[in-house]
This record gives C-alpha cells, sequence and structure tokens, in this order.
C-alpha cells in the first residue's frame, strides 16, 4: 500500500505560479511513475504530467512550456511547478502513484486561476 499527501493548492490570478507537492509512504520502494491528473467541474479526470523513475517525463500538450513535474527520490516526494497559470487550469489536481501494477491516487488539492 501507498498513501498519497498533497499540498500547495490554492487560489491564484491568470498568470501566476503555484507549487503543487506529494509526498508518498507505505511501501514507497516499490513505486515507479509518480505524477499529476486533474478534474474541472463537470469534465473528466485527465492525465497532465508524469515522470518516471528514470526521470522522462510526459505532459499533456495544454501544460507543455508551463509546467513542470520533478521528484525527489530521497524524500519520496513529486513537485509539479505550475507556471502562466490560465483560467482552465481550475481544477482539483491529483496526485498518482504507480506501484507495484497498481495505481494510487491522492486526496486532490483545488487550484482556482482567476481572470
Amino acid at each position: 500500500q501507498v498513501q498519497l499527501v498533497e499540498s500547495g493548492g490554492g487560489a491564484v490570478q491568470a498568470g501566476g505560479s503555484l507549487r503543487l507537492s506529494c509526498a508518498a509512504s507505505g511501501s514507497i520502494s516499490s513505486i515507479n511513475t509518480m505524477g499529476w491528473s486533474r478534474q474541472a467541474p463537470g469534465k473528466q479526470r485527465e492525465l497532465v504530467a508524469t515522470i518516471s523513475s528514470g526521470g522522462s517525463t510526459y505532459y499533456a500538450d495544454s501544460v507543455k512550456g508551463r509546467f513542470t513535474i520533478s521528484r525527489d527520490n530521497a524524500k519520496n516526494t513529486v513537485y509539479l511547478q505550475m507556471n502562466s497559470l490560465k483560467p482552465e487550469d481550475t481544477a482539483v489536481y491529483y496526485c498518482r502513484v504507480f506501484s507495484r501494477s497498481t495505481l494510487y491516487w491522492g486526496q486532490g488539492t483545488q487550484v482556482t486561476v482567476s481572470s
């Protein structure tokens, strides 16, 4: 089992920045890919970014060039640096972690971007 605790959400004006953090605990030795998804009101959850244990990254087209994902393996933590935020980035952001072929989710943190 893996437990995930997120932090760093909040409200910001368009063009601003936020940094999300997600700390993993439990069966952390088996963690592979870490990442973030988001879900806006009335929309399906979408994958935002992922980072493998080797550091390979993936970004959704909508966030490329604005968001940066990173991880600190010593702290078992994944980060999402979000710059140049837009109102359409408003959503609940969920940390996601793959471990032993099981996908674990964090509780979610709200990000609200006002115009």
